[in-house]
């Protein structure tokens, strides 16, 4: 599954909670309840860097997340004073993969489901949403806009197609919850500040529409036009492998 890239060993962290057991249908990937297992080599379609982002999400609950912008500090320049303050790297992809974890489990809160405006949406969407998500915390793009770290999660409704056997339409719907549609500017707000913790910002591939093109926390002043032109370039035919991983389910 590799893009020419021979990486050995495995990242093994142990969270919270169970993830679902769909988890196992995809390459590289095993759970056993809280117990979450990734082969490098099988799971990645790239992978070039091995160094995060990330501050600790306790630090940002309590200093970060209650402060206001004001008309000189814009919400992003708070965040981004943050990380700059924070924010440390690291070569453990646990930690980050434990930090994403408490960064979607606040940002995919049941609670808000009342006040959401989405009937259709069920707390186990927003399980789908947090499981899939805390995965992309290991994507990453550089800098310079180059995508140097890229696995099936990017791909979110292929990818939750197959582990949560959704069909095209609701892993749809589950993409747009993804890249904007859970969020009023509230909850862009949340979102901004609660990113700080994961080293950058939510940035979207998607346009107008959910299109598979994905998202990562991509650290603040990345070039988005490098970052589109590589996203045109790889993702159709790693499109095609995620979702050959999908069991048809019949009722």
């Amino acid at each position: 599954m590799m893009n020419g890239v021979a990486v050995a060993g495995s990242i093994e962290v142990t969270l919270p909670s169970e993830f679902h057991p769909g988890w196992n249908r995809l390459p590289g990937v095993r759970v056993e309840g809280r117990n979450l297992t990734i082969d490098s080599a099988e799971y990645f379609f790239r992978l070039e860097s091995h160094s995060w982002l990330v501050a600790d999400w306790e630090k940002v609950l309590t200093e970060l997340i209650p402060v206001d912008e004001t008309t000189d500090s814009a919400v992003e320049q708070l965040a981004l004073n943050f990380i700059r303050a924070h924010a440390k790297p690291t070569s453990d992809p646990a930690l980050v993969l434990r930090t994403a974890y408490d960064v979607y489990g606040y940002l995919f809160r049941s609670d808000r489901l009342d006040s959401a405006g989405l009937p259709h949406v069920t707390t186990d969407h927003l399980r789908m949403l947090h499981e899939a998500a805390t995965l992309m915390a290991l994507n990453k793009v550089e800098l310079d806009g180059h995508i140097s770290n890229i696995g099936p999660c990017w791909f979110f409704p292929a990818a939750t197609s197959v582990v949560f056997g959704l069909d095209d339409e609701e892993g749809r719907m589950l993409d747009e919850l993804y890249h904007g549609a859970w969020f009023n500017e509230h909850r862009r707000i949340e979102s901004i500040k609660a990113h700080a913790a994961l080293g950058g910002r939510l940035v979207h591939g998607c346009q107008a529409a959910a299109d598979q093109t994905g998202g990562v926390v991509a650290p603040y002043g990345a070039t988005m036009t490098t970052f589109r032109q590589d996203l045109e370039a790889f993702k159709k035919g790693w499109i095609a492998q995620v979702y050959a991983h999908r069991v048809e389910f019949v009722d």
